[in-house]
């Protein structure tokens, strides 16, 4: 072998055959980016977090346990300053069968396609991960939403930050939809009844259908004190049997990617004075005296839109004609599952309004208009 084609097959290596492009599939692996917030409580409500990461407390109404995710400042782990931290706030020692709860990352199936999962030639693929926390044993979940299908590897947490390297196989069984919907989620399993955990750990691709007891087999209880916590950063999923360093991407690019499925706009001063709009969000044109259409264009293309929400209808108005009216109402009016939606088109119901063109501003510091494209 020449010499160029030493340092060639070394690179080939070195990249898992990713000379130049991009390797880590998942976005905000760091956990730098939070535009809902820092801090959230959680005992029975599935909802995101950090951006593109979300909670999924199944059962939840039979639980007892409780606990707060924050994200979290690093210091001890180089090359790393943020991470998601759970802290148990009520613990829950009495499990009821069908209780779980899952950190679940949602992968859309275009951006999937290099796996060639459903081939002759599927490739394996690597996901690792930096824990540190109560020392417990916890699995994590290949979910493949398209094919029914699914696989599992358990991993343990000590009290120091650890690197876990996981490798799957590839998966010859069920092609991934090439579209923009859900395909393939990366559920990590912290606590789990008998309907999940009640039978042995399955390993290796298997039909999801009838075999929930094998999920979550053989795992520990996140819940099962309120000494327990647990801290996890540097997420990456990777082509390939060897784990790569984790790939950096600057905080700018990685949160115009989380952009295209979740965006704010939020309100920067308090303003009482109806007649003097604190801050423009977007045009809006009455068609009569209470209900107006307004526009909304986004800097980064969402995945689609799916809903609207606000912080209160109170924190808003409608502002034309030389008047400020509050806002009562915002909802969108058409939902699209568009690949790349670029505007929203948005009812907006004021009292008294005028007819004619205007704005909607906020007229308070805690005014928060979002878009959820989420998978």
């Amino acid at each position: 072998m020449t010499k160029a084609a030493e340092l060639a097959k070394m690179g080939e290596v070195l990249t898992n055959s990713q000379i130049g492009g991009r390797r880590n599939i998942v976005i905000n692996g760091a956990m730098q980016v939070a535009q809902r917030g820092t801090s959230f409580n959680y005992t029975t409500t599935d909802a995101y977090s950090l951006d593109r990461f979300r909670i999924d407390v199944t059962g939840g109404d039979n639980s007892a346990g409780a606990f707060t995710l924050t994200q979290a400042a690093v210091t001890d782990l180089p090359g790393f300053t943020k991470a998601m931290k759970f802290d148990v706030t009520t613990a829950d020692t009495s499990i009821a069968a069908g209780e779980a709860l899952n950190l679940s990352y949602r992968i859309e199936g275009q951006d999937l396609q290099q796996l060639k999962k459903g081939t002759s030639e599927a490739e394996k693929f690597t996901i690792s991960f930096y824990v540190k926390g109560t020392a417990k044993t916890y699995a994590l979940e290949i979910l493949d939403i398209d094919n029914n299908r699914m696989n599992h590897q358990t991993f343990g947490v000590t009290t120091s930050w650890n690197r876990v390297v996981l490798t799957f196989d590839g998966d010859t069984t069920g092609a991934l939809d090439n579209n923009n919907e859900r395909s393939l989620d990366l559920n990590f399993w912290f606590h789990a009844g008998s309907t999940y955990a009640g039978g042995t750990m399955a390993t290796g691709w298997g039909t999801s259908s009838g075999t929930n007891a094998n999920r979550a087999a053989g795992i520990g209880s996140l819940y099962s004190s309120t000494d327990n916590e647990l801290f996890i950063t540097g997420l990456q999923m990777e082509i390939g049997s060897q784990a790569t360093p984790f790939e950096y991407r600057s905080f700018g690019e990685e949160f115009q990617l989380c952009q295209r499925y979740y965006q704010e706009i939020t309100g920067s001063v308090d303003n009482s004075n109806l007649g003097d709009a604190d801050q423009a969000l977007f045009p809006c044109l009455a068609y009569n005296t209470t209900l107006g259409l307004g526009t909304v264009t986004f800097t980064t293309p969402m995945r689609g839109l799916s809903a609207i929400g606000f912080s209160a209808v109170g924190h808003f108005l409608k502002y034309s004609a030389g008047r400020g009216d509050n806002v009562t109402g915002l909802a969108l009016y058409d939902a699209t599952t568009n690949a790349t939606t670029r505007t929203a088109y948005i009812n907006v119901t004021s009292g008294n309004s005028t007819a004619g063109g205007g704005f909607v501003a906020t007229q308070n510091t805690a005014a928060r208009l979002n878009f959820d494209a989420e998978l």
